[in-house]
C-alpha cells in the first residue's frame, strides 16, 4: 500500500510490523537513509536493515577473511572506524535520534521473522 505516515503509526499501534521497501525517488538518499528517515517518523521501535551479510563485521568479509562479525556495536564507533555495511548518513540520522538498528542477513531463510521477533540475530547497533 502506498506510504501514509498517519496510516503506518496506526498499524504500529495495533501491535502490526511495518515494512517499508525501496527508496524515497530522491537523488543522494540511499534505501540505508530512507529506511532510518521513515522510521523515525513513524516512531518505530527498531530499524531492521536486511542486508547480504551476517550483520556489521570489523572489515568487509568478502575480501577479508579475517573479518569479524560483531553483534554489538556503537553508531559512533560504526561511523568512526568506517564500517560500511549501509551508509553513514543512516547510521547518523539514528545516532542523533537515539534510534537502534539491527543489521542482519536477508538471505537466510526465517531471519526475518527471527528479527521481528526479536531474537538475538546480525548486529544491534545503538547509541
Amino acid at each position: 500500500e502506498p506510504y501514509i505516515p498517519l496510516r503506518a503509526r496506526r498499524h504500529l499501534e495495533k501491535g502490526r510490523v511495518v515494512i517499508f521497501g525501496a527508496g524515497m525517488g530522491l537523488p543522494y538518499f540511499s534505501t540505508d537513509t530512507t529506511a532510518a528517515q521513515r522510521a523515525l517518523e513513524i516512531g518505530a521501535d527498531v530499524v531492521l536493515m536486511a542486508k547480504a551479510v551476517d550483520g556489521v563485521y570489523t572489515d568487509d568479509p568478502r575480501e577479508n577473511p579475517d573479518a569479524e562479525l560483531l553483534t554489538e556495536i556503537s553508531h559512533r564507533e560504526v561511523i568512526d572506524r568506517g564500517l560500511r555495511v549501509a551508509d553513514a548518513t543512516a547510521f547518523s540520522l539514528c545516532m542523533d535520534n537515539g534510534m537502534p538498528i539491527l543489521v542482519f542477513n536477508l538471505l537466510t531463510d526465517g531471519n526475518i521473522a527471527r528479527a521481528v521477533a526479536g531474537e538475538k540475530i546480525g548486529t544491534l547497533v545503538t547509541t
